[in-house]
């Protein structure tokens, strides 16, 4: 018995890799469901197993109920006045708001613009954006590979395109009153990367002569830009 312990220890360990091995591999691509739906198991612990999940495991689709599907999360209103740039984004998870969109390459973010807020230049690097007005009117715009730049007023009911990857902006013209925007994206966890802090906040800070000759300032302009964005 004890022979046999030890010789199966490695080979369950050898199968296990396998199993990893392949796993990443499929997860690479974000390929199409084969059932209908897979409702996020919120339960699951993170960093439980010794792989990752490209989303999160499902539920037995036998215990799916119609609240899995909808959310609220979106319904409330955030202070932008008392942020950096005068926004505040919630964004929808399966994890925490709407387990019923695991797996289904979306998200959806309310967008909070105080009176002459703004979103300032970000990417989203895994997934394009619609952006469609319900409140206020806002300039957004997007530059693309070619340093071409697209802007555009909108008002409510009005929506724009940001293709995925492309830096972009959004900012509410008006001084005097907030707007929203609602915003759906084509991946479950789309990210945000905002370029004042991929440039000037990052831990470690980016040495300063990359960010001196990058935008051709000295090193009191990066440590003023950085105290200006909340560094020290």
């Amino acid at each position: 018995m004890g022979a046999t312990s030890n010789h199966a220890a490695p080979i369950s360990r050898a199968i296990l890799s396998l199993v990893t091995i392949i796993f990443s591999a499929v997860c690479d691509s974000d390929p199409d469901l084969l059932v209908d739906y897979c409702v996020a198991d919120t339960r699951a612990a993170a960093g439980a197993l010794d792989f990752h999940f490209n989303g999160l495991p499902c539920i037995d689709p036998a215990t799916a109920r119609a609240g899995h599907f909808a959310t609220s999360a979106l319904s409330a209103p955030t202070d932008p006045s008392a942020t950096l740039f005068g926004f505040n984004a919630t964004v929808t998870s399966p994890a925490a708001s709407l387990p019923g969109a695991n797996a289904q390459g979306l998200a959806m973010a309310r967008v909070d613009l105080a009176p002459g807020g703004m979103a300032p230049l970000h990417s989203h690097p895994r997934a394009s954006e619609v952006a469609l007005v319900l409140s206020g009117g806002v300039l957004v715009g997007f530059a693309d590979t070619s340093y071409r730049l697209y802007t555009q007023r909108l008002r409510a009911g009005e929506a724009f395109v940001f293709p995925r990857g492309m830096v972009h902006f959004i900012r509410n013209e008006d001084t005097s009153s907030p707007a929203v925007v609602l915003s759906g994206l084509n991946s479950q966890s789309p990210g945000a990367q905002l370029l004042p802090f991929s440039a000037f906040r990052t831990e470690p800070r980016l040495p300063d002569e990359v960010v001196k000759k990058t935008f051709r300032i000295t090193g009191q302009d990066v440590q003023r830009i950085q105290r200006s964005l909340g560094g020290s």
